[in-house]
């Protein structure tokens, strides 16, 4: 299994341990990619410059090394280069789906598993190079992104010594406090992963509408409860929420607040979580599905006891991580409870099943439902710890949030 570590392609890092997989059979995998303008970064004359070099993506190359590195290499730890699993969180998660629709990843996993990725166009997924308002989520261009860069340091122009004069910063300059705006009038400094048409030819949402992607076993999912606040919008009240939905509005309001008296930073996160989240995963899998290869979707309902207070509506943004590691850890002089170890050892059971055999299904675990929109069977690890296999509780919500998608809706998330 070849993980791949978040951190919204800014942060994060490959150090984790793989104890929870290797002691049932599994090699684990990780490693660190580049980040922010290091991993990812356009400029005209860097694009003019050897036109035949894939360009933009770094962090994207660095992944697909390191797959290249297995598939040379793993043989010699004891593993197999024709049984890869590559599964990653959050921005891992949305490398995830990059890896399974871009040309040059073809052949290097078998098998794949995306949590909190998404799955549809919107946050992180690739912005184009070089076009002015090629969408509704990115307006603006890589490479326009990186003028307004070399700008804040200085550089004018955008010819071969504008390009000198940026290979003369230093790191510490170019890293630049992973600041993404420049703090002088709101301009972006950072682009996020680039679609340049050569190396990433595509958004996974494009390649899966058109059965582009590769035709492996895939899970997906998220948690529960995401995220809260505006991350996705600014409004200020569940009437000015529910209005972004137009002619649906009626319909949102039933979904979310059917009765309406739920908290509108519950409605807030729950609508976080299914736009950027879970309607997307439901997307993705369905295309898989549709492919004729096995897809099982996720949802992540569990919250220890000791932070039910803290996540008052669920498990937040990672929480699964550390349950699918089996590698929990509880403060000094404390211990595990045995309810997170027994959950722990579920997940960690799926996953592994996952990656050796291409189904997660196993002895002493429930059934996790291969999915299909039909049936619209997912496995829910719930908020009391057990996993079961049923119809996804989130359908009217994520119903609402396609049909409003496929509406050309006014949710898309701020700050992209």
């Amino acid at each position: 299994m070849v993980w791949i570590h978040g951190g919204a392609f800014v942060g994060g890092s490959g150090n984790t341990s793989g104890k929870g997989f290797a002691t049932k059979g599994v090699i684990l995998v990780s490693f660190n990619y580049r980040l922010g303008r290091l991993g990812h970064f356009a400029f005209p004359a860097l694009s003019r410059e050897h036109p035949e070099e894939p360009k933009g993506s770094y962090a994207f190359m660095d992944q697909i090394a390191a797959l290249r590195w297995v598939q040379q290499n793993i043989a010699a730890f004891g593993g197999d280069p024709e049984n890869v699993t590559i599964f990653g969180f959050s921005a891992g998660g949305v490398a995830i789906h990059s890896l399974l629709t871009m040309p040059s990843a073809q052949g290097l996993f078998q098998k794949a598993i995306s949590h909190s990725g998404g799955g549809r166009d919107g946050v992180l997924t690739g912005r184009p190079i070089s076009k002015e308002n090629a969408d509704k989520y990115y307006p603006v261009s890589a490479e326009t992104i990186g003028v307004n860069f070399a700008r804040k340091h200085g550089i004018e122009g955008t010819d071969e010594a504008a390009l000198a004069r940026l290979r003369a910063l230093k790191v510490e300059e170019i890293v630049d406090g992973g600041q993404e705006n420049d703090g002088q009038g709101g301009l972006r400094i950072y682009s996020g992963p680039i679609l340049d048409g050569n190396f990433v030819t595509e958004t996974s949402e494009s390649a899966y509408k058109a059965d582009r992607q590769a035709h492996v076993p895939f899970m997906i999912g998220n948690n529960s409860a995401e995220i809260g606040g505006g991350f996705v919008n600014a409004s200020r009240s569940k009437e000015e929420l529910f209005s972004l939905f137009g002619e649906l509005k009626d319909e949102a309001k039933d979904a979310y607040d059917p009765d309406g008296t739920k908290d509108f930073a519950e409605i807030q996160t729950m609508f976080n979580t299914d736009k950027v989240w879970a309607e997307p995963a439901r997307f993705a899998a369905s295309a898989f599905a549709a492919a004729g290869d096995p897809a099982y979707i996720f949802l992540f309902s569990y919250v220890p006891a000791a932070m039910k207070e803290r996540m008052r509506y669920g498990p937040g943004h990672g929480t699964d991580i550390s349950f699918v590691f089996n590698n929990l850890r509880a403060p000094e002089g404390a211990t595990v409870p045995p309810e997170d170890k027994e959950v722990a050892r579920m997940m960690n059971a799926y996953w592994v099943n996952f990656a050796k055999t291409g189904d997660p299904n196993g002895k002493d675990l429930p059934n996790w439902p291969v999915y299909s929109p039909k049936k619209n069977l997912i496995l829910d690890i719930q908020s009391d710890g057990k996993p079961v296999g049923k119809p996804d509780p989130r359908k009217a919500r994520l119903d609402v949030i396609e049909k409003a998608v496929n509406n050309g809706d006014k949710l898309q998330p701020n700050g992209i």
